[in-house]
């Protein structure tokens, strides 16, 4: 539901509440009457819904819902404070899971209870933007606690909305953290007891015994005085997040007609009648707290995090960046335990990091210590990364046949597989990819260390794409291979590797396409 003003030609106010899926139409029908609208819908939001193709024009929520009324409030202010393009909206499990589908902002979807957590990696890797936490009492203060706590605890300059209806909505209707003493639900029949379920949890009082707040108000959306006072606090707690001064947590009492059994104005009159005596609304935090930080910086790059020394003198590494051929690669190594498929990724990534790069790593393995399956994802980039998650692998290391199997379909279009054996099976085939098999075992073995069969798939990659350079390669390895006759294999593997590529690779290999661009 949303609130609209408009103003009818006589020049007297008039109030119409009308549902997402009915405002076009209502708008229509108003002008036809002689009022003209002074609201319309947000550009922050979009405009269609594609959450369903048939209902592009209506959102999820039911008639009366308070969600909808919080979502007009936080987009004007958006839209107001110019802060749409810089703001990143993490919603979790609840009935707003489905926010991304309205908000054309950054949308980041959590699982239950998880969007401090979230928010604060958000917000800590993206410290120029506006990242909001938006969750329910069913989900922040249940099984979200420890997470909002904490976060509130550290003073993370995130801004939480938190929408307490008592009950959870989603779900059907089960007690929640913050139901009322005496309200029933699914599993409080009898309604709540403080002698079997306890008091219910006042947010808003919890977290402003904590040192760290900036800003804690509760709002409530009973009345249209209400709703406007909501509308100020709202964006007074996306001002104080624009300004870098803190934690700001907005509690708002908000109607649920239908896990209630009332009607829309029934649920208001609720709200306004039962809820604030219990949740008084009032403002329990408006300072900015002074954060000790000590001597220590608070964030330190990654080369003073790893100890990593730039040596510009050994194999010609130079501290500049490299021309790279690319905006992004990404990798994925997978094979048996044992076989150094996860190591492979991380020397990977120390040495995109000593090259400048943003890299990830996400490794993937069962429980089995050693012959079980295991695969890692690795993005190299000249740009931030969104997600260490590699779904479209460009380049695929298969070190055994079930990887090669298992993976080779998810190759982008163009990319490379390099395999772990002197031929690829006659059965396989890989539409669009180019398949360089490479006996990277038998190499590693005469070289005196079958482990070393990593190291020389490694040296292969590198000389099939260019994606690193070989001279960062050897200095890792230095850094970590602390027995010198390791040391002398691997580097022996490294240059193997390079050279079958450059002697051997191409003479009979499978080539399915132009190879990796």
């Amino acid at each position: 539901m949303e609130v609209e003003s408009v103003i009818g030609v006589d020049g007297l106010e008039a109030k119409s509440e009308v549902t997402a899926e009915a405002q076009s139409k209502a708008s229509l029908e108003v002008s036809k009457d002689g009022y003209e609208p002074i609201h319309s819908k947000s550009p922050v939001f979009f405009d269609l819904y594609q959450r369903k193709s048939e209902l592009k024009h209506q959102t999820h929520y039911c008639p009366g819902c308070g969600h909808g009324v919080v979502h007009k409030l936080i987009a004007e202010a958006l839209q107001e404070l110019g802060l749409q393009d810089s703001t990143i909206f993490v919603s979790p499990v609840g009935c707003s899971v489905f926010a991304y589908y309205y908000f054309d902002v950054g949308n980041v979807q959590v699982a239950h209870g998880r969007a401090p957590a979230s928010a604060t990696a958000i917000k800590r890797s993206c410290p120029e933007k506006i990242v909001i936490s938006y969750q329910g009492d069913g989900d922040l203060a249940a099984i979200g606690t420890a997470e909002i706590v904490h976060a509130a605890n550290r003073g993370e300059k995130i801004t939480v909305f938190f929408v307490n209806n008592g009950i959870y909505g989603m779900t059907g209707g089960q007690m929640a953290p913050t139901t009322l003493v005496g309200q029933k639900s699914t599993t409080s029949p009898w309604g709540r007891r403080p002698a079997n379920e306890g008091f219910p949890l006042h947010m808003a009082e919890l977290l402003a015994t904590l040192e760290a707040p900036a800003y804690i108000e509760r709002v409530a959306l009973s009345d249209n005085k209400n709703i406007m006072k909501a509308r100020r606090v709202i964006r007074k707690a996306l001002e104080i997040q624009r300004d870098d001064a803190g934690f700001s947590f907005v509690e708002i009492l908000s109607p649920c007609p239908t896990i209630w059994g009332k009607n829309p104005v029934e649920a208001r009159r609720w709200v306004l009648e039962k809820m604030t005596p219990t949740f008084p609304l009032n403002v329990f935090r408006d300072r900015r707290p002074e954060v000790p930080t000590g001597d220590e910086p608070l964030q330190r790059t990654v080369g003073d995090v790893l100890e990593i020394t730039p040596k510009t003198h050994l194999h010609n590494v130079s501290t500049t960046k490299r021309a790279y051929h690319f905006k992004n690669v990404t990798i994925k190594v997978a094979g048996f335990g044992g076989q150094g498929v996860l190591l492979l990724g991380q020397l990977l990534i120390e040495m995109g990091m000593r090259e400048g790069l943003e890299v990830s790593w996400l490794p993937s393995y069962g429980p089995e210590m050693r012959s079980g399956s295991a695969h890692c994802h690795v993005c190299l980039s000249r740009e931030r990364i969104g997600s260490p998650l590699v779904s479209r692998p460009d380049v695929l290391v298969a070190m055994n046949e079930f990887s090669l199997r298992k993976f080779a379909s998810e190759v982008a279009t163009g990319g490379l597989i390099l395999y772990n054996g002197a031929s690829v099976p006659a059965d396989f085939s890989a539409p669009g990819a180019q398949v360089v098999g490479i006996p990277a075992a038998e190499i590693a073995d005469k070289l005196g260390s079958t482990k070393a069969a990593n190291i020389v798939m490694m040296g292969a990659l590198l000389e099939e794409t260019e994606c690193l350079a070989p001279g960062t390669a050897l200095s890792v390895l230095e850094d970590k291979v602390k027995k010198p006759d390791l040391l002398e294999i691997d580097r022996r593997a490294l240059f193997a590797g390079r050279l079958f590529i450059d002697d051997n690779a191409h003479i009979g290999a499978v080539s399915q396409s132009d190879g990796f661009a």
